[in-house]
């Protein structure tokens, strides 16, 4: 664990940044928090609302047991306290797009307890420092409904269909001291929610939402009042948030005022916050024990469950990848920080494996350099990810065999690759098909060779004269007079021999 050297520099001298999260996170499920209601994304409006979620007279909330399964889950991912009695709140306050007048929280008794994350600071770099970031507390709640104000010139419309979603709130403690670090913890954290398969991660969709907690103080000073960005929903704008919001604090205090405890809201096209209204404290919302709803008791059989179902997580797959796989640190760190990409990996150096007759860890230093440089640079070409890509890990596979067994060479597999991403064919059907196999035939590599040094009299005698980087010059002149066809070791091995 490192201490943060982030300041801003004022004109009255240093300030240290503080920084608390908490993200909003939407569980995966197929119905809402007390309702069998649907929870698909873009949806028409009102069309995913029962009875419950619009609060009509009479209509009792139901726990949905697997949205408190995921949330044990995330929970044990993060290390955390699983409480196995934990009850819901009435959370009080009036709005447009709040049917009931309350959202049932969960504020004195959460079900997940302290825990923590470990972030890496500079994610280009596996072997920086590393930091571990505090989690007080994670709660579920309900989610509120959204007021639509474009659809009428004079009024504002209701869409209840978010109205009842589940939510984890994952409350972090006031550990992060930069902008670097705040993006660093809702990284690590979105990936672990998507390895867990807890939350999406879709910060465009809302699934995902950060409130920004920041203030300042002089370094070593007791924590100053902070103020609440709501609603944040994207790493990038989450950083953007923490230097502005920091700034603009400093700007404050040094011209002598104070900061007022207060909701803020971000524009991305201003990069500024805004006031939104004075921050409410936990008195005004009257918080008090749903009399709908028992208190959660959990049992060891259910709690051994959800630890069975837990899959291998980023950093113990990163490990493993670096020990068992023999994988650089920075390969490994890549491949590991989204599980779709994990996945994909694993079935590519599974399916080569198979293809080649050798163990995984032969075959994956071969197979991450070519997903995360050839394929990855494609993608990012073609405007693609690994969910869209034209190619399949088991295509990948038999491109790979093929060039550890020699058929191709890798300018060729180059050109294959390129062909594969156009028509979706298989590298075996291109290569039989454009005639593109590797030869070692020696006979019509020497002929190639002893052309390229006839016609190079002058360089052959540097290069016999000491100036041996010209060898590179006669093994790029053969391959060419080959039609890049030719097997490359063959052609040095020959080489070395004409030209002594």
């Amino acid at each position: 664990m490192t201490e943060s050297t982030y300041r801003i520099q004022g004109a009255t001298g240093e300030w240290e940044v503080i920084v608390g999260l908490e993200v909003h996170a939407q569980i995966t499920t197929n119905a809402k928090l007390f309702s069998g209601a649907a929870t698909r994304f873009g949806a028409e409006p009102n069309t995913q609302v029962s009875l419950v979620d619009a609060a009509m007279p009479g209509m009792l909330p139901v726990p949905n047991r697997e949205c408190i399964r995921q949330a044990v889950r995330t929970g044990m991912a993060i290390e955390a306290q699983i409480n196995r009695w934990s009850r819901f709140d009435r959370k009080n306050y009036f709005y447009a797009d709040l049917p009931q007048g309350y959202q049932i929280s969960q504020l004195y008794h959460p079900i997940v307890g302290e825990g923590q994350i470990e972030v890496t600071l500079d994610e280009k770099d596996p072997d920086s420092a590393t930091k571990v970031i505090g989690i007080e507390r994670i709660h579920v709640e309900q989610d509120a409904g959204k007021l639509m104000h474009d659809q009428h010139p004079t009024r504002s419309y209701v869409d209840l269909n978010r109205s009842g979603v589940a939510l984890m709130e994952i409350v972090s403690k006031p550990d992060m001291r930069s902008p670097a670090e705040a993006g660093a913890y809702v990284k690590k954290l979105r990936s672990i929610l998507r390895y867990v398969g807890s939350c999406d991660g879709n910060m465009e969709e809302g699934s995902m939402r950060a409130d920004v907690n920041v203030s300042v103080r002089r370094p070593g000073e007791a924590f100053g009042t902070r103020t609440e960005t709501k609603n944040v929903n994207s790493v990038r704008f989450v950083m953007a948030v923490v230097e502005y919001e920091a700034n603009r604090q400093v700007d404050v205090l040094e011209s002598g005022g104070t900061i007022v405890q207060e909701t803020r809201l971000y524009d991305p096209d201003r990069n500024e916050t805004r006031s939104m209204r004075s921050k409410e404290d936990a008195h005004d919302y009257r918080y008090f024990p749903d009399p709908d709803l028992l208190p959660l008791e959990l049992d060891d059989a259910f709690l051994a469950e959800c630890r069975a179902s837990l899959p291998e997580l980023p950093d113990a797959k990163r490990k493993r990848y670096e020990t068992a796989l023999g994988l650089s640190a920075y390969n490994a760190a890549v491949l590991t920080a989204e599980a779709e990409t994990a996945r994909w990996f694993e079935t590519l150096i599974a399916e080569s494996a198979r293809i080649q007759g050798k163990s995984e860890s032969d075959v994956a230093k071969a197979a991450s350099n070519w997903l995360l440089s050839e394929l990855f640079g494609a993608l990012n070409r073609l405007g693609k990810d690994l969910e869209t890509s034209p190619v399949s890990p088991t295509q990948g596979a038999e491109l790979l065999a093929l060039v550890a067994d020699g058929t191709l060479s890798g300018s060729l597999a180059k050109q294959v690759f390129e062909i594969m991403l156009e028509t979706g064919d298989t590298a075996g059907k291109i290569v039989e098909e454009k005639g593109l196999k590797q030869t070692s035939d020696t006979g019509a590599i020497e002929a190639a060779a002893a052309q390229v040094i006839a016609a190079n009299a002058d360089k052959v005698e540097q290069y016999r004269g000491g100036k041996e980087a010209l060898f590179g010059f006669f093994v790029g002149q053969t391959m060419k007079a080959m039609g890049g066809k030719a097997n490359p070791k063959v052609v040095n091995e020959i080489l070395k021999t004409m030209l002594g």
